[in-house]
C-alpha cells in the first residue's frame, strides 16, 4: 500500500460514467431482491409494510460503496460489516417505532442471514462482469487529455487500469515536445491544445480532462473559454494532485471555490457520526466490560507496587496533549523525554503485564479516554510525545495522522503494523497504512477494522 496520491482514485466514483451508476445500486439491489425471495420461500404476503422496508433500505445503503476485496476474507469482512451496520439501524428503528412484530419472523431472519452472501457473491462477480459489461462501445465515453506531461500520463494510466469505468481515451493534445521515455506516443498526439476545440466540435468526445500545470493559467482560460460552445464536460486535474492529498474536495466559501488539500474526513456529518458511534460504542462496551477492569485493577495491585492505571502523554487531535490511559503492564512507567518501546521478552514487563499486553487487556481503559473525548475506538494509534517528537522530523507527513483523534485501533494494526517499530521503514509502513485511513474513511469501514482487532487479537500477533 502506497501512501502517494493517484488520480485514478477520483475516477472510482466518477459521477458520469454507467460503472459508477453499477456500483452504487449493486447493494440496495440485492438487498431489496433478497426480500421478496424470502418471502415467496415463506409464502408470505408482500404488504405495504415490507415496501416502507425496501424504502428504508433503499435509503440506508444508496449509493453503496465498492467493498474492499483486496482478498476473499477482507471482502467477506467488509460486506459483513456494511450489512451488520444496516440491519443495526433497521432493527433499532422497528424497536423504537414498534413494528417489528408487523412482519413475519421466518422472512426477517431468512433475508438477514441470506443478503450478505448474495451480497459477498454479487461483489464477486461484479469486477469479472463489469470490465466486459463497459467495453460496450455504446456504454463507454471517450475522452481527451489536454496534456501530455508527467500528470495527463498518470491520469491516462488510471483510467487504461481500470476498464470497468467505461472511459476510452482517444488521445491527448500538447504544444510542447514530449521526453523520449515518455509513454505518451506521438501516434497518440491528436494535436495542438489550440486544435482541442475543432476536434471536440468534429469528433466524438464526451470529456476532456485538463492536466496543464497550473503556471499555464492564460492557456487554461484561453482553452476553456474556446470549449464555452460544445456540450463537452471538462474537469481540471491540477498538477497538485502530483502530491500526496488527504481527503481532497472542492468546498465553496465566501462563493469562490476552494480546493481542500488536507483536510480530516470527520467533516460535517461525518464528524457527527464518527462521534455518536464512538460514544454508542465506548458506553456499551464499558458497561460489559466494568467487572473484568475492575479485577484487572485489583490483579495488578496485588503483583507489584505502583498505580493500576498508567498515564501517558500523548499526542492527540490536532497535535494537542493528551493523557492516555493503560493498565500498568510493567515495573516502570516512563513518560520522559525518553520513552524506550516495548520489545519481545523485555525485563520490565511483569508476568500479569505480559498477559494483558498479549490479550490486549491493557488497551482497556482507553474507552474511558474515547467516552472523553480525547480518543476514538478506530483511528491511528497514538505513540508517546518523545517519539512523535523523533518520528516527525524524519517521516514526511507524520503529524497528518493528527488531523483526527487516535484510536485504540486502526488500520495499520490489522494489517500487522503492531507492536514494536524498531526500525524507520516498520514507522514509515504504520503511517502509510494510518494516512490511506484518513483519506477513504467510512463508518462501515470502522466496523470492520473492530472486527478485524477481534481476529487479531485472538492470533495474538505481534504482542508482547
Amino acid at each position: 500500500m502506497s501512501a502517494t496520491h493517484h488520480p485514478q482514485q477520483y475516477l472510482q466514483g466518477h459521477p458520469l460514467t454507467s460503472a459508477a451508476l453499477l456500483q452504487a445500486a449493486l447493494t440496495p439491489t440485492v438487498a431489496i431482491a433478497a426480500l421478496p425471495l424470502c418471502a415467496i420461500v415463506f409464502e408470505q404476503t408482500l404488504t405495504g409494510a415490507y415496501l416502507i422496508l425496501s424504502i428504508l433500505v433503499f435509503s440506508f445503503t444508496f449509493p453503496g460503496r465498492p467493498a474492499k476485496n483486496s482478498n476473499i476474507g477482507s471482502l467477506a469482512t467488509s460486506v459483513l460489516a456494511n450489512w451488520f451496520l444496516v440491519v443495526a439501524l433497521l432493527l433499532f428503528l422497528g424497536w423504537t417505532t414498534r413494528t417489528i412484530d408487523v412482519f413475519d419472523q421466518r422472512v426477517i431472519l431468512a433475508w438477514i442471514l441470506a443478503t450478505p452472501l448474495a451480497l459477498f457473491a454479487a461483489h464477486l462477480l461484479l469486477p469479472v462482469a463489469l470490465p466486459r459489461l463497459m467495453a460496450t462501445e455504446s456504454l463507454q465515453r471517450v475522452a481527451v487529455i489536454a496534456g501530455g506531461g508527467h500528470l495527463g500520463r498518470q491520469l491516462a494510466a488510471g483510467i487504461q487500469s481500470s476498464p470497468s469505468i467505461g472511459i476510452r481515451i482517444a488521445g491527448y493534445f500538447e504544444d510542447r515536445r514530449l521526453p523520449r521515455n515518455s509513454t505518451a506516443k506521438t501516434c497518440d498526439i491528436l494535436g495542438a491544445i489550440d486544435q482541442l476545440a475543432t476536434y471536440v466540435k468534429t469528433h466524438r468526445v464526451d470529456l476532456i480532462y485538463i492536466t496543464l500545470p497550473m503556471a499555464s493559467q492564460p492557456r487554461i482560460l484561453k482553452l476553456l473559454d474556446e470549449l464555452r460552445d460544445t456540450t463537452v464536460s471538462i474537469y481540471f486535474t491540477p498538477d497538485i494532485f502530483l502530491s500526496d492529498l488527504i481527503q481532497a474536495r472542492v468546498d465553496i466559501v465566501g462563493g469562490m471555490p476552494v480546493v481542500a488539500v488536507c483536510e480530516t474526513p470527520f467533516y460535517g456529518i461525518n464528524g457527527v457520526l464518527k462521534r455518536a458511534s464512538d460514544l454508542v460504542l465506548a458506553a456499551a462496551i464499558l458497561l460489559l466490560i466494568a467487572p473484568l477492569m475492575l479485577a484487572i485493577a485489583i490483579a495488578i495491585k496485588l503483583q507489584s507496587p505502583g498505580p493500576a492505571i498508567f498515564k501517558q502523554r500523548r499526542y492527540g487531535l490536532d497535535g494537542r496533549e493528551i493523557i492516555v490511559y493503560k493498565f500498568r503492564s510493567m515495573t516502570v512507567a516512563e513518560d520522559g523525554d525518553v520513552v524506550r518501546q516495548a520489545t519481545r521478552n523485555d525485563s520490565r514487563v511483569t508476568p500479569l503485564g505480559a498477559f494483558l499486553r498479549r490479550s490486549s487487556l491493557d488497551e482497556l481503559p482507553q474507552f474511558i479516554n474515547v467516552l472523553q473525548g480525547k480518543m476514538s475506538i478506530v483511528g491511528p494509534r497514538p505513540h508517546a510525545v518523545a517519539h512523535n517528537e523523533t518520528y516527525r522530523k524524519l517521516i514526511n507527513g507524520y503529524m497528518i495522522r493528527h488531523k483526527v483523534r487516535p484510536g485504540i485501533t486502526g488500520w495499520a494494526q490489522v494489517n500487522g503494523h503492531r507492536g514494536e517499530t524498531d526500525t524507520l521503514e516498520k514507522m514509515q509502513k504504520r503511517i502509510e497504512y494510518d494516512l490511506a485511513y484518513l483519506r477513504n474513511w467510512s463508518l462501515p469501514w470502522d466496523l470492520e477494522i473492530i472486527f478485524r482487532t477481534l481476529l487479531v487479537v485472538c492470533k495474538k500477533q505481534n504482542a508482547y
